[in-house]
């Protein structure tokens, strides 16, 4: 492969709730980060409210961004391009972030670099700290693993930025499912963590909840088992008895983590790669990193859970090898972005 220019990035995300910026070197040395999270503000809506999202954005934008700089002991003169999340997200979030990085960029006279928020969440897995210690580099080709929000799906990397998406949901992506599970369970905003923290006390084997493997694909689906768990739980409350909670979340993730797991395993095997990336907010989740992390055949690379959600950092990654292999742009709004972009 062809050796790679050095580049510092500066990379602001703002797709969804969360106002962040960053800087990194070379595409995988993080030298400051910060998030501004919203989650307070929405969990009395039980979810993202949009017009609340980019009005929060608009106030985080600026000090966040001087933080950044600030925390690298840089400017914005010490940069070589200026990268931005261009979709998918929400549109009102968006523009915020995209409005800054086109400001900057212009003047500060550098290029500016769009980036999709989905190939973001696969680059979080090449990053670290100055204090870590470096992690191996994933090598192509690789199988890509993306559960993120509305997506899940299984992506064979032959090279950087180059994606072959084999299978993806047919339904309900799995942090859906974990989302609408955990309304079901009366359980609180986010989904993911909640019903993680629920599960820690219960049995995965008390409800033989079922499992979607769609044989002969690499496709995914879990709105059955997320129906599963609702004719459960209307069961039970018309039965009178009081909802085992601990044990549907127990039971509802394990069968989220094996179809995962297997159908990833499947995958990697029938493709002949050695490497493994994870990436997205499911991948935070505790079981699904022990069920990769214990297996022996393939290397597999799940970013720190502080990469996980959403990030500028992951962002900057992606941005850093968009702008080494040419990939500038005027950064145009792009809600719903044709994916994969190989």
């Amino acid at each position: 492969m062809t050796k790679l220019p050095p580049a510092r990035i500066l990379a602001i995300e703002t797709s969804c709730d969360e106002t962040a910026a960053a800087v990194l070197e070379t595409g995988r040395l993080l030298l400051s980060s910060t998030v501004a999270s919203q989650m307070e503000v929405h969990a009395r809506y039980g979810g993202v409210y949009p017009e609340v999202a980019s009005r929060q954005h608009v106030l985080a934008i600026v000090p966040v961004v001087e933080e950044t700089l600030a925390k690298a002991h840089m400017t914005i003169g010490d940069m070589d391009a200026v990268a931005a999340t261009r979709g998918p997200g929400l549109a009102g979030s968006l523009v915020v972030g995209l409005n800054m990085a086109k400001g900057l960029a212009l003047g500060a006279g550098l290029p500016l670099v769009g980036v999709n928020h989905l190939e973001g969440h696969i680059y979080a897995a090449w990053l670290y700290r100055p204090e870590d210690e470096p992690p191996p580099e994933p090598k192509f080709p690789l199988m890509a693993l993306l559960v993120s929000g509305g997506h899940t799906e299984l992506n064979l990397m032959e090279s950087h930025l180059n994606y072959n998406r084999l299978g993806a949901t047919l339904d309900d992506a799995a942090g859906e499912a974990f989302d609408k599970v955990a309304r079901l369970l009366g359980l609180p905003y986010p989904g993911g963590p909640s019903v993680e923290a629920a599960a820690e006390k219960g049995d995965p084997a008390a409800f033989k909840f079922p499992r979607a493997w769609l044989e002969g694909t690499d496709n995914f689906s879990f709105s059955g088992l997320k129906t599963a768990v609702l004719k459960e739980v209307k069961r039970l409350e018309t039965s009178g008895t009081p909802l085992p909670v601990a044990d549907l979340a127990a039971s509802f993730q394990a069968a989220v983590v094996e179809v995962l797991f297997e159908k990833t395993m499947k995958a990697a095997r029938a493709y002949g790669v050695k490497d493994i990336v994870i990436g997205g907010g499911v991948s935070a989740n505790t079981p699904l990193r022990e069920a990769f992390m214990g297996q022996k055949g393939f290397r597999v690379h799940i970013p720190p859970l502080r990469y996980c959600t959403d990030n500028a950092a992951m962002v900057a990654a992606a941005g850093y090898y968009r702008f080494a292999l040419g990939h500038t742009d005027g950064m145009e709004i792009d809600v719903l972005p044709t994916w994969p972009l190989s």
